[in-house]
């Protein structure tokens, strides 16, 4: 199983940039994303607009998967950042449900720069996100097979 491969790709751009997910349930979200040049800004550390990328990608997939695979939109981002991460290094992300009603679910998300033979108390926070998203939208006919491609990425980890 190569969790880079093109089955195993849950949302494009996060794929595009190399993010690999570890876990994906309606009560975490989790995965890894190495800096590359590809998702940094001029001073080689990870762009900000990347980690509001993995926030608002984590949370809508989590809340797509606790609203029984009905389509999210996110309504709110909020994002804290609090410290960079360089060129080269390891990013762990881990979203989880703050609040989910019928209608509306609110997620947060931690990334957290790492190394994965590091002990999880080593690790060093970069930001943490709130997102809200409105649950139960229509889904537009050209995208009709887009849940059962979840629901196969879901199954396969």
């Amino acid at each position: 199983m190569d969790p880079k491969a093109e089955e195993f790709k849950a949302d494009n751009p996060l794929h595009t940039l190399g993010f690999v997910f570890e876990e994906l349930s309606a009560t975490r979200v989790s995965g890894r994303l190495t800096v590359t040049d590809k998702c940094c800004q001029p001073f080689k550390v990870l762009h900000g607009g990347v980690s509001a990328l993995i926030a608002e990608g984590l949370a809508s997939l989590g809340a797509g998967i606790a609203s029984g695979y009905k389509r999210v939109a996110g309504v709110h981002l909020s994002i804290h950042h609090i410290r960079p991460a360089a060129l080269g290094e390891s990013v762990f992300a881990e979203s989880f449900p703050v609040s989910v009603g019928k209608n509306i679910q609110v997620w947060e998300v931690r990334l957290w720069k790492t190394k994965e033979t590091e002990e999880p108390e080593k690790k060093k926070m970069i930001s943490t996100s709130r997102v809200t998203l409105l649950c139960g939208l229509p889904i537009p006919d050209h995208a009709k097979d887009s849940l059962d491609h979840l629901k196969k990425f879901v199954s396969k980890l």
